[in-house]
């Protein structure tokens, strides 16, 4: 299984850890950004959509 990545959204900056998911938004820790739903939005600012975000790392 490949590392964990992170994701940022080029608009505001949130990033998405895979390692750590995101409970506040229903994603547990490992979470994959690929298995997201389709419909993902930047849970910050609303505005960029998955396609959108940076894999940085």
């Amino acid at each position: 299984m490949a590392e964990p990545t992170i994701f940022r959204c080029p608009g505001c900056g949130y990033v998405y850890d895979e390692a750590q998911g995101d409970d506040h938004e229903g994603y547990p820790p490992g979470k994959r950004f690929a298995e997201l739903p389709d419909d993902f939005v930047c849970p910050d600012c609303a505005v960029r959509y998955k396609e959108d975000f940076e894999a940085v790392a």
